[in-house]
């Protein structure tokens, strides 16, 4: 295994820095005892350079510490997390600087207080693998983090659009599939195939592939055109940009880097703004969240108007909601189900406040039936024959954090996977300002529910929805009174 030098040097700096906290030295003092300059020892032990042979011996000799040991790659048992952080190279596939840390800083922070932090280190690499989860997760969460720490609103990226949309005179109320493969096959040299996914059984749930030594772009022929516009718009953003470090399918099967999973982002990001105008949806919303009563049609038109894909509409409305309305106490989730089975999913959420209410649910537990996003698959599934889409609004009102949400949800057949359904949902934070910013959230006949996230841990113990008795609940519950009794004992 090749080690690479930075490592190396990283790995000298730590131990070097933990002896000399260990023997009580100033870096003052260890360049005073060595005769070896105080700015030099400090670049060595932030990773920087690696002394030369006769300063390990100076080094070993005045710290007494064998040379043999700061020259090893092993390292002590409260360093060890680090070490296996810093092998892994996960520190250089997350760029640490979208989130304004510097990796130098963050290991500094580390090695100030090794054993309580790498104590911290090694019980987040437990949780992990307990809960099976890899480094795609982890990139994932972070994406999500960066996301929402910027309220899922990125201003650079809507100037690019503008610039696009200026550039190659497009009219964003005519752009359709067919406009945005002419650029591509015009200005970037593709070539699209409708075919050769489909001569792989294996390839069925996949929309596209991009072949990057051809130019070639495999596509399904059951995707509908608005899919197909978004697939086309971010190649476009793609090529726009020059990005060469992306994902090739989609959806993806393999994230080989943070930067292509951010990568693969930004360009989603570009279709969306591409295929719905920031400015006229603005100008359409204004007047839609004004209407004093809740228009389950008015607002399917205005979802279709733009996007006969409701997952690009609600995105959509996840960049301009907190930027134009400052609606930012928001949530977005994606809900999966398959016909003949009770069971859903939740694989993509965004949470763009504090609240985390609903939110993904590891343990395999039972969602709350009460969820619009549920009643409304269950509902399309019952009429699939009749209906290609339902959509409503519901206020659920979460008992455990006594906060109540607007919940607007679409539910869909997936074109792609057999048997397969989906609903994509949004749900607004109600409180003072998103009422005065939507008006017919005041309108009383919308349903309101009261709901859980999962009925093993819900705290309605009347819900003739529940699927499974509340045993998370229940053991908290005696928990609890376990606790009071030791305290009240004790005093």
């Amino acid at each position: 295994m090749v080690i690479e030098e930075e490592y190396i040097k990283r790995i000298f700096g730590l131990k070097l820095k933990q002896i000399r906290l260990e023997k009580n030295l100033s870096l003052f003092g260890l360049a005073k005892l060595t005769g070896l300059s105080k700015s030099y020892l400090n670049e060595i032990e932030k990773g920087k350079k690696y002394p030369k042979r006769d300063k390990i011996i100076i080094l070993s000799n005045k710290l007494d510490v064998p040379y043999d040991h700061l020259v090893s790659l092993k390292l002590d048992k409260n360093l060890a997390p680090l070490g296996d952080i810093l092998q892994s190279k996960i520190l250089k596939e997350i760029p640490l600087e979208l989130f304004g840390i510097r990796e130098g800083d963050l290991i500094d922070i580390i090695s100030e207080a090794p054993d309580k932090v790498n104590a911290f280190i090694s019980t987040l690499i437990e949780i992990a693998r307990d809960y099976n989860l890899g480094k795609e997760n982890f990139f994932l969460r972070a994406l999500r983090s960066y996301q929402e720490s910027h309220h899922n609103y990125f201003h650079e990226i809507e100037i690019e659009v503008d610039r696009f949309v200026e550039a190659y005179q497009i009219d964003q109320k005519q752009l359709d599939s067919k406009y945005l493969e002419e650029i591509l096959v015009e200005e970037y040299g593709y070539s699209i195939d409708y075919k050769k996914i489909h001569k792989y059984e294996e390839l069925e749930n996949i929309r596209s592939i991009f072949k990057p030594k051809s130019k070639t772009l495999w596509l399904s022929n059951r995707i509908d055109d608005s899919q197909k516009a978004f697939i086309f718009a971010k190649e476009i953003a793609f090529n726009f940009w020059g990005i060469t470090e992306r994902l090739y399918s989609f959806p993806w099967v393999e994230i080989t880097g943070f930067d292509a999973l951010l990568n693969n982002f930004k360009a989603s990001y570009f279709a969306g703004a591409l295929l719905i105008s920031r400015n006229d949806l603005l100008e359409d919303l204004k007047v839609f969240l004004n209407e004093e009563k809740w228009n389950r049609d008015g607002f399917e038109k205005l979802m279709f108007k733009y996007s006969n894909s409701p997952e690009t509409f609600y995105q959509r409305l996840t960049n301009l909601l907190p930027k134009y309305f400052n609606l930012k106490d928001l949530f977005f989730l994606r809900i999966t189900n398959k016909t003949d089975s009770d069971s859903y999913f939740v694989n993509k959420q965004l949470h763009l406040s504090q609240q985390f209410m609903p939110v993904t649910n590891v343990m395999n537990e039972h969602y709350c039936r009460k969820w619009l996003s549920l009643k409304n698959i269950k509902k399309l599934k019952e009429k699939s024959e009749e209906i290609t889409h339902i959509s409503d609004l519901q206020i659920s009102s979460y008992e455990e954090e006594k906060q109540s949400y607007l919940v607007f949800s679409t539910a869909v057949k997936d074109s792609i996977k057999k048997d397969s359904w989906r609903s994509i949902n949004l749900g607004i934070l109600l409180n003072n300002h998103s009422k005065r910013k939507i008006e017919f959230s005041k309108d009383i006949s919308i349903e309101e529910n009261r709901v859980g996230v999962t009925c093993e841990n819900c705290m309605i113990l009347d819900c003739e929805s529940r699927v499974i008795e509340p045993k998370r609940l229940e053991r908290k519950r005696k928990e609890q009174e376990l606790r009071k009794m030791i305290n009240k004992i004790i005093k």
